[in-house]
């Protein structure tokens, strides 16, 4: 089976061929860096960079980008309030984006363009959009005209009412249409800025990403990924905006947009502040374990983010990481089995690949024979390998609570289970202990409460 993945565009799964099979494109919308990220800002790196390995294995080869929105109101809202520059700001979160994705066990891309290392190629892309008369210079701003593009609205199929309301347009004298949506702002003297045609000043969100893109991928490129919340208006105005810049050549051959985190029974957001930042995360759980649970549900769907799924993904961790602990001894290397490959060929089904390692290291369990051993270890770590799980050493992932920051989590599940005791809650208390247990962890009861070691 070749690769088919959903289009976003078309609303159905296609068998994908790149432009160029010695080079595939893809395009992934990155942070703005203004503050820590939460665990559903990791989501899109996680699915996408599996697609990534997928497409090296494939055909050898792949240009892969993730930008970094380097200037934005709110990271100079952040800059104004302490006073500094806004690189300081921007340098400081990008770098812990960075340190965050590698915990997750993300690489990096091929490409990392910066925004204000790309003024120049906006600039241009704006001019040549004034040139085609698909945008307008109006009192310091240059704004698109969306209706000298019959396409607006293709890619989230909005009606025109709801598009207005979903973008959040500002309604301003300056515009000729309530829909137009800036490319270029002026800046006062507080705010960063640069010398343009039009005054000085900075650019809109939506035309950073097409310039960059523009900039290293070419005029069209295979695939362009993001989260589902960026579809309208971001990917929408890309769209508009780069097709009308390049003569009506297509921008993305496909569009592919991965489902919000829900938490608290609500989207994951930072204006909702329901949010787990992975900053924290990484350092009270494995990072493994919220790589696993990222993974779990199909990257299209919502998935549902909880304390209980964090602990459920340990315990298959551990089960698994325990499997190749017991078959230490047998020499094996990481092959990928062709049905994991067909597995993620099939619109990137990484619940059924967790499914089919959990098979893996059930039959492996009963093996015997050196020979099935050996061909069952090299599958669940070639299994692993297609979705960056389950590389590490088994003594390394049961050796993770030798920090401060583990006794810190552990304490407070003991403490947790403490609580429930009290509550009556024995079924939670018991589900404690039993972590715990799975972790190497034992407890014990004593005169002066309950103390707890590792095995």
């Amino acid at each position: 089976m070749s690769l088919h993945l959903y289009n976003s565009l078309t609303r159905r799964i296609e068998p994908f061929t790149p432009l160029d099979p010695t080079r595939p494109t893809m395009y992934v919308c990155g942070p703005t860096v203004y503050n820590y990220v939460h665990i559903g800002n990791g989501r899109g790196p996680v699915v996408f960079g599996v697609l990534a390995a997928l497409l090296r294995r494939r055909y050898g080869a792949l240009a892969y980008a993730r930008n970094i929105t380097d200037v934005d109101d709110k990271i100079n809202t952040a800059a104004l309030e302490a006073g500094v520059p806004i690189s300081t700001i921007t340098d400081r979160f990008a770098a812990a984006y960075r340190e965050d994705m590698a915990a997750l066990g993300v690489a990096p891309p091929d490409l990392e363009p910066e925004a204000t290392a790309h003024i120049p190629q906006i600039i241009a892309m704006i001019e040549r959009l004034i040139a085609s008369g698909h945008a307008y210079a109006a009192e310091g701003h240059v704004l698109f005209a969306v209706g000298s593009f019959d396409g607006y609205g293709k890619l989230s199929r909005r009606e025109r009412e709801d598009m207005l309301a979903g973008a959040r347009v500002e309604v301003a004298p300056y515009k000729r249409d309530p829909g137009d949506f800036v490319l270029w702002k002026p800046s006062s003297d507080e705010l960063p800025g640069w010398d343009s045609p039009w005054g000085r000043g900075r650019p809109g969100w939506h035309i950073e990403c097409s310039a960059m893109a523009e900039a290293h991928l070419g005029e069209t490129i295979d695939i362009h990924a993001g989260g589902v919340d960026l579809q309208f208006p971001h990917h929408e105005n890309e769209i508009a905006q780069s097709e009308c810049a390049h003569g009506g050549r297509t921008f993305a051959r496909w569009w592919l947009h991965n489902g919000m985190l829900n938490f608290g029974g609500a989207k994951m957001s930072k204006s909702l502040g329901n949010i787990e930042k992975i900053h924290d995360l990484v350092r009270a759980h494995p990072p493994e374990a919220l790589r696993y649970a990222l993974l779990s549900a199909h990257y299209r769907q919502p998935l549902d983010w909880s304390d209980s799924l964090v602990e459920q993904s340990i315990r298959t961790l551990d089960r698994l990481y325990g499997t190749l602990r017991d078959l230490a001894t047998v020499e094996a290397a990481a092959v990928i089995p062709d049905r994991i490959e067909a597995m993620l060929d099939d619109d990137l089904n990484t619940p059924q690949v967790l499914a089919e390692i959990a098979g893996i290291a059930a039959d492996a369990r009963k093996a015997s024979a050196p020979d099935e051993q050996a061909r069952l270890k090299s599958e669940l770590l070639g299994a692993g390998l297609a979705l960056g799980l389950l590389q590490q050493d088994p003594a390394q992932w049961f050796a993770r609570g030798a920090d401060s920051n583990d006794d810190a989590r552990i304490q407070a599940l003991v403490d947790e289970r403490n609580a429930a005791k009290k509550a009556r809650d024995f079924a939670r208390a018991d589900a404690i202990r039993e972590q715990l247990a799975s972790e190497g962890v034992m407890l014990e009861d004593t005169p002066q409460g309950v103390r707890w070691r590792r095995a």
